[in-house]
Formats: C-alpha cells, sequence, structure tokens
C-alpha cells in the first residue's frame, strides 16, 4: 500500500491545497495520511506508531513551506539525534509559495531525501546560486493550481459558472491587507543609517516594478558596502523580508485605493481593509475575513476579480486561475510566466504597476460590454480547465516522484 503523508491545521490556504491535490493522489493508488500540525507532539507520536506498524508500506510525505520539517516538536527530537524523516527514510516534497528568503533557516532541518519545489522561475534561479545545497527537482518550477466550483458541486443548467450578465458582484478582490507602516518592526532596534537604507530599498522597488527583490537588494548593498560573497549576501537576504511585504502591500493598497477613488465599487474579502486610508470608502465594500472556498464562492459571483502579483515576477498567483475557473475575468499586473501563458484581452486582462491611473478606465470600459467580458471568461475557463487545475499540477508532481523515486 502507498501512504502520501500530507499536514492540515497550519496556514488555511495551504491545507486547502493539499486538501485539492489529495483526490488526485488518491486517484492515482495513494492513501491520504493527515498529519495534524495544531496537535505537535501527540501528532508525532501517533505518526511513528503508524508507521511502526505499516514498516512493509511505501511512504512519501508532500508539503507546503516546510510543514512538518522546520524543527517541529516529535518529529526532531531535542537531543539533536535523526529527525522522523531521516530515521524512516521517508521521502519529502516541499512546495515553497513565498521567496525562498523567508526560509534559510529551515535549511539545516531538511532530511536527506529532500526535493523543493518553487512557484517562481526567479525564486529556482535564487536557490541553485544561494542554497545550492537543497536539491530541486527536476527543473524546480510548478505554479499554483486553481479551483473550479463546478468539479465540486452540480451547477444549474449544466452550465459551469453563472453568466456574466447575472452576476450581482461587478469587481471583486480576496486577499487580506496589512499597512506598509505595521512592518517597521522589522527595523526595530536599528541604528537610523540601516533604517535610512531599508527605507531607501523600499522607495527602489516602487520605482522598479519589472526587477526582483533580490537583485535590488544586492546592487544596493554592493553600492553602499562593495563586493559582497554570495554567502556574504545570503546572510543579508532575510532581513529583506521587509522590503517584500512593504512593496507587496503598498501596491495592494494603490490598486485598490486608485479604483475605489474614481468611482468604482470594490468587493474586498480578506481582514485588514478596514485600515486602508482612503478618500471615497463608500466605494469600498469590506466583506471581512473569509476561508478559501468562501473567496471562490465570491469570485463565481464577480464580473471582474482583480489580482495584484505579490511581486513574483516570472510566476503566477492562484487568485488568477481560481478567476478564471469560476466564470470571472481575472484583471492583473503581468510577470514573464503570465505573458507567455495568456494573452492580454483574450483569456485576461494585464494591467500596468507604472500607470495605474489608466486602471479605472480600462475597468469601467470592461465592464461596459458583458459580451466582450463573457468572451474572455469562456476562453480563460477553456484554457485554464486544460492546463491550470490543482489536478494538472498534482499530475506533475507524481510524474517527478516516479523519476526520483
Amino acid at each position: 500500500m502507498k501512504w502520501l503523508i500530507l499536514f492540515k491545521g497550519g496556514v488555511e490556504t495551504q491545507e486547502y491545497f493539499s486538501m485539492e491535490m489529495s483526490h488526485t493522489f488518491e486517484q492515482n493508488g495513494y492513501q491520504i495520511y493527515w498529519y495534524d500540525l495544531m496537535l505537535q507532539e501527540e501528532s508525532a507520536r501517533i505518526l511513528m506508531e503508524f508507521y511502526n506498524s505499516h514498516r512493509e508500506d511505501e511512504f512519501v510525505a508532500y508539503t507546503f513551506n516546510f510543514n512538518g520539517i522546520a524543527g517541529e516538536k516529535g518529529l526532531y527530537p531535542e537531543d539533536g539525534t535523526n529527525s522522523f524523516w531521516e530515521k524512516t527514510g521517508i521521502p519529502v516534497f516541499n512546495m515553497v509559495v513565498d521567496h525562498p528568503l523567508y526560509y534559510h533557516k529551515y535549511e539545516s532541518y531538511l532530511p536527506t531525501r529532500y526535493w523543493q519545489i518553487s512557484i517562481d522561475r526567479n525564486h529556482v534561479d535564487y536557490l541553485r546560486r544561494f542554497s545550492p545545497q537543497v536539491a530541486i527537482i527536476e527543473d524546480g518550477f510548478l505554479p499554483l493550481g486553481g479551483t473550479a466550483l463546478c468539479e465540486q458541486v452540480a451547477m444549474p443548467e449544466g452550465r459551469k459558472y453563472l453568466p456574466i450578465s447575472e452576476r450581482p458582484i461587478d469587481v471583486i478582490f480576496t486577499g487580506n491587507y496589512t499597512p506598509p507602516h505595521t512592518f517597521e518592526r522589522f527595523l526595530s532596534g536599528m541604528d537610523q543609517d540601516y533604517i535610512d537604507f531599508y527605507h531607501s530599498l523600499v522607495t527602489e522597488a516602487i520605482e522598479n516594478t519589472e526587477e526582483t527583490i533580490e537583485v535590488l537588494a544586492e546592487n544596493a548593498m554592493k553600492r553602499e558596502i562593495g563586493e559582497m560573497t554570495d554567502q556574504q549576501l545570503k546572510m543579508c537576504m532575510p532581513n529583506m523580508s521587509f522590503i517584500d511585504l512593504s512593496v507587496r502591500f503598498h501596491y495592494r493598497a494603490e490598486v485598490i485605493r486608485t479604483l475605489v477613488e474614481h468611482g468604482i465599487e470594490v468587493d474586498v474579502y480578506g481582514a485588514g481593509w478596514d485600515l486602508l486610508d482612503c478618500e471615497h470608502p463608500e466605494n469600498l465594500k469590506i466583506h471581512g475575513s473569509v476561508n478559501s472556498q468562501e473567496c471562490l464562492d465570491q469570485i463565481s459571483q464577480a464580473k471582474l476579480s482583480i489580482n495584484v502579483m505579490p511581486w513574483f515576477k516570472d510566476g503566477a498567483h492562484d487568485r488568477i486561475f481560481n478567476s478564471m475557473l469560476n466564470g470571472a475575468v481575472a484583471v492583473t499586473d503581468g510577470s514573464r510566466y503570465l505573458r507567455q501563458e495568456f494573452t492580454d484581452g483574450l483569456d485576461l486582462t494585464f494591467y500596468d504597476l507604472k500607470r495605474l491611473e489608466q486602471l479605472p478606465d480600462m475597468v469601467k470600459d470592461l465592464l461596459s460590454d458583458e459580451d466582450r467580458l463573457q468572451q474572455i471568461a469562456d476562453q480563460a475557463y477553456e484554457h485554464c480547465s486544460k492546463e491550470h487545475t490543482w489536478a494538472h499540477r498534482t499530475q506533475s508532481v507524481l510524474q517527478w516522484m516516479k523519476n526520483v523515486l
């Protein structure tokens, strides 16, 4: 019997991704073992007992963002002896859905039989340069997938999604908001020169929307310090999380603010939007925090779904695929991957972060022509349903597993 260990109880979205992948894993002969991250040592004890009673079976683990391989109690003995993964030899595949600079601290915990997957090609290049000891599977790149509600429930009259003309929400954004000034806590205790340096980097990133955080950071550090080795640069990179988060939420705020201040109502689903400073809050329809399933439910009621990329310059975000698979037209800033994969005006619409003043008219033009919107939505669904679901991503993983195990 083949067992696949998946993880629940951590970040809600990552648990949802795991649930989506589990269906295809099961269809391909795996039994799913769910490890509960909330129970910590108790979960580790139960897993060890289960493994010991099924030693003749085959085990593989698939996780997101180092869940279960980050030194968790029970799985990693306090005396520093081998982890559960090392003792059992269970292979672990880890899909990292944020920039690798957030996770250097976990590299010492990685088991011998380990492979990492990134959702942006630039993240793969970063790993190869700064963490060459980390095993990358195949080309190392696999975008997130999307979920179609029509695959979960029967739709009326056999339709895949609600027609544009029947959708009650004009413009939706699904995702949390955190005011950028909140991240100043990362700079507490630093000398003013360092604080000024990081603030200047935020400004530079805002002005250079096509460039990655790591390139901007390296160039800035070399201007300030001079030549640096890769190891020295790597030690500095985790501090750049301040830049990454500040710029991400700066543009998330700017995009939504630009729309609402030009008379466009935007329904926002996610925490923190009551903290957005804008001149026309009456156009911001705040619905509060929701889970992944509720996000899909609301996207399926919207005509346009706004996406703001989390500074992935050669990757994608699942918000785009979820929109396409549920009949909403995705409106997003670009990336190298997205522009290779999709066609502006055919299956989605691109806007430019450097020209946000054009976004309101773009949105108004789209909303004024429902026939055009329907054509884009239909084309997007056909494209995405054939290539960009979680089932497609899981099939890729299964092939990679077959190649290395």
